[in-house]
């Protein structure tokens, strides 16, 4: 059986064939497909997109070939001009069926409309649907946050409301692609609904991911952890709710005041020089208004971009991990905490109450309650028996979700399944 995969970023076997530095983006799907070429009869490549590129590119890996194919815009989408290139890597790999990973960007809906013209089976993993995410990017910012730009947003015509705007822009041809397939994996209650909404014809077919290797093979421990930190893993745009863990700091430190926050990825809240000051986002912006606000200057600390290993080690030193997000799918980064067994503080949204349950394998909150928030991280710092209890059951918990060898099986089962079905 001939698999492709259409994926959103360059995988870091790939980043060295090109010798180009690998990034921290995308890392499950090196797992994912590692373990998917050992199954017997399966031959697998990999296509993504690369800007710059003029025409596909073909890059031979260890166990796996791979296609750079130039990006394609959302115009190109209206003359079909970004369907060329696909049609060149499809017609070279010749695959039974394609596995297109997201739908956030044009290059789903353009490989859909190639696999129809061709007759191949295709199939679309959900990772969030930027048509439902649009609803929820404003939530709880306040109107002068919104509407307001920053040097940088008025370069880029990139403030929050036009971000708004393109993720719903993006999120027309992410329900285009979505009407026309027949097949749809997925993996919590709240993707299975959007779909059935969008199209109530698709085939929804249930797989669980498989995380990054390095979760696997840690354990978090109470006792070498740095007591009274939280992490959140990522705090960039809106979504992600680091807003909401500002305004639960003050609580929390009234209580503990040797908390300390960390955040990952790079601090968009840098403004050192006028260089920093002119790359500022309305986001950032209001981020560092807020830390000025709740005197949270010596408090609230950003750990740049984390690789695998970092992000690991990230997690194990932390007391609580927390995801304030407004909206989510199904956030590898609370599969990445449960199966570490660090404590989990979860904004109950999307797909999250799949993959968590409340008091039993950590805390879930209502994602605007920055009180209920607060209040739940200090139940963790003030009971070392509660966090152990539910740092056992989280990992154990995690042990099934992301089990490796039974997730390749189902994804593996999934599409002989559709090969059939279609036959």
């Amino acid at each position: 059986m001939k698999v492709s995969w259409l994926v959103n970023v360059a995988l870091p076997e790939v980043s060295l064939l090109l010798n180009e530095g690998a990034t921290p983006f995308g890392g499950w799907l090196v797992n994912a497909s590692a373990l998917l070429v050992r199954q017997p009869g399966i031959e697998l490549s990999i296509g993504f997109p690369k800007t710059g590129l003029k025409d596909a590119l073909a890059l031979r890996g260890a166990a796996i070939d791979f296609y750079a194919i130039p990006s394609v815009s959302l115009a190109q989408l209206s003359d079909r001009s970004g369907e060329r290139q696909l049609e060149k890597i499809i017609g070279r790999v010749k695959p039974d069926i394609v596995h297109i990973f997201g739908t956030e960007y044009a290059h789903s809906l353009a490989m859909v409309n190639v696999c129809i013209d061709q007759d191949i089976d295709v199939v679309i993993s959900i990772q969030g649907l930027v048509s439902v995410y649009a609803k929820h990017y404003m939530t709880n910012l306040p109107s002068f946050v919104q509407n307001r730009f920053t040097f940088r947003d008025f370069l880029k015509q990139d403030n929050l409301k036009q971000q708004q705007s393109k993720f719903a822009k993006r999120g027309k041809h992410e329900i285009e692609a979505l009407r026309k397939v027949r097949h749809v994996i997925g993996r919590t209650t709240w993707d299975k609904a959007c779909v059935s909404q969008i199209n109530p014809a698709a085939q929804y077919h249930f797989c669980n991911e498989i995380l990054r290797e390095e979760f696997y093979k840690h354990t978090w421990d109470i006792n070498r952890c740095e007591r009274y930190a939280i992490f959140v893993s990522q705090g960039s745009y809106p979504i992600k709710g680091l807003h909401f863990m500002l305004e639960a700091m003050p609580l929390i430190l009234e209580r503990f005041p040797d908390a300390k926050l960390y955040v990952g990825g790079q601090d968009v809240t840098r403004a050192e020089t006028l260089r920093d000051k002119l790359k500022t986002s309305s986001y950032g912006k209001y981020i560092k208004e807020l830390t000025k606000r709740y005197n949270l200057q010596h408090k609230v600390s950003f750990t740049g971009l984390l690789d695998e290993q970092q992000m690991c080690t990230r997690y194990l030193q932390a007391h609580v991990f927390v995801s304030p997000s407004s909206i989510e799918n199904s956030p590898n980064s609370l599969g990445e905490a449960m199966a570490l067994g660090v404590p989990c503080v979860v904004s109950h949204v999307g797909g999250v109450p799949d993959m968590l349950t409340h008091r039993k394998e950590g805390f879930l909150y209502q994602a605007d309650a920055s009180y209920m928030l607060a209040h739940y991280v200090c139940e963790i710092f003030a009971d070392d028996q509660l966090a152990l209890e539910m740092s056992s059951k989280a990992k154990q918990r995690a042990g099934k979700t992301y089990d490796r060898t039974e997730n390749t099986r189902r994804l593996t089962s999934i599409y002989r399944d559709i090969l059939s079905l279609d036959s």
